[in-house]
């Protein structure tokens, strides 16, 4: 107190004029009395009575002083507080009055981030998970290789010797040259695929892989189904009369020619090229948009849009036995290359209709078949490690494995 009183006094010094012959009570001189042991640090000059240099005057007009500095401070504080309280309380409500506001009528915005959502700079993709982050799953960053090409393009005229040996053997054949000459000539026919496979901040693209287990009956997921992006179905699936359970939206079908089916218009055909003769058959298109050949147990004609055909590059196809099923079987099903594709072109994955039926039976939804289970058991395939994949890459959160 008494240094506050020291700053006091060399302020105030200064503003009051000296007065004389002031009387001071009795009060007044107790309290000058009192003040007398501060006068030694406040450096005060000590006189007691009356005079100019009396204690007790000179701290009744510095405390005044005093008080009306603090008023004058106190003033300033709460005023710049109320303004910043008004101004931040003002943002708050329109913020809110935005989030509120309804643009148009509603419209299908999954391919979109919501308009209040601000991508951070390191994140892969828009969605909440990415299946390209590769820092999640330790498992996942050991089999997944982000540079690997789905499919093939115009350019591909360097495969891997090794892959490219590996995918001729499995039909016994051995001509290196003849199959750059047929993609030569099938991107003569067929369009290049204009897909971009890289994620990106500003978009999330997902996909549903529809698979053609019986589990699929009595699902209820049809309208799930459809509301992704992209809908893969494969083979001979058909959505006629199953709608309810397995929707009927598709953007990508999955064949190869022993299984191909007619394609409606605006949907990619997919081809699984398990041998050369697979690529012949696709470069033997119709200007038409039809596709034929005319070796046996192959549908002859296949309408398609020759605009929307991807063929699945056969180094794909090395790249998924060896890092995914890991050479069980000769080579992956057609099943299991439509989930490792779709790892590589979207950025998150629900799966669908995988896997045995509730009663334990491999059968498709559309048939009764008696055959049960015979896929598990022809030795091509490894059913029950492939599974063991799916729900691996599920219990890994890299995809969303819809089971019953």
């Amino acid at each position: 107190m008494c240094l506050v009183l020291t700053l006091i006094s060399r302020i105030t010094d200064k503003v009051y004029s000296r007065s004389s012959g002031a009387k001071t009570s009795t009060l007044d001189c107790l309290i000058c009395r009192c003040l007398y042991v501060c006068c030694p640090i406040t450096g005060l000059p000590f006189t007691q009575g009356t005079g100019p240099n009396c204690p007790v005057m000179l701290f009744k007009r510095k405390l005044c002083l005093f008080a009306l500095f603090g008023g004058i401070i106190f003033v300033m504080i709460a005023t710049h507080t109320i303004q910043k309280n008004n101004i931040l309380s003002m943002t708050l409500m329109e913020t809110h009055a935005t989030s509120m506001t309804v643009q148009g009528p509603a419209v299908n915005r999954t391919w979109a981030l919501p308009s209040a959502a601000v991508p951070s700079p390191d994140r892969i993709c828009g969605c909440p998970s990415c299946i390209a982050d590769m820092e999640v799953s330790e498992w996942f960053a050991q089999h997944y290789e982000p540079q690997q090409q789905p499919f093939l393009t115009d350019g591909d005229n360097n495969m891997d010797p090794l892959a490219l040996k590996w995918w001729l053997a499995l039909q016994r054949s051995t001509d290196e040259r003849t199959i750059y000459e047929v993609i030569q000539k099938m991107f003569q026919v067929i369009a290049p695929p204009a897909m971009d496979v890289q994620p990106k901040q500003a978009q999330c693209r997902k996909c549903a892989v529809v698979g053609n287990s019986g589990n699929l009956l009595g699902s209820q997921y049809g309208s799930l189904i459809d509301s992704h992006n992209s809908v893969i179905r494969m083979n001979k699936a058909t959505t006629a009369g199953f709608e309810a359970d397995v929707g009927n939206r598709t953007t990508h079908h999955f064949m190869y020619p022993e299984s191909a089916v007619d394609i409606a218009p605006g949907v990619h055909l997919v081809l699984l090229p398990f041998k050369l003769r697979d690529l012949q058959w696709v470069a033997s298109a119709l200007s038409t948009g039809e596709i034929k050949t005319t070796y046996m147990r192959v549908k002859g004609r296949v309408q398609a849009d020759k605009d929307k055909v991807i063929v699945v590059n056969p180094a794909f196809f090395k790249y998924t036995h060896d890092r995914w099923t890991e050479r069980h079987g000769r080579y992956p099903s057609t099943g299991m290359l439509a989930v490792i594709f779709a790892l590589h072109i979207c950025d998150e994955v629900s799966v669908f209709g995988y896997g045995a039926d509730q009663q334990g039976n491999w059968h498709h939804y559309w048939e009764d078949n008696k055959y049960a289970g015979a896929f598990r058991k022809t030795g091509v395939h490894n059913a029950d490690f492939e599974t063991e994949v799916i729900q691996k890459l599920d219990t890994e959160g890299k995809i969303k494995l819809h089971k019953r």
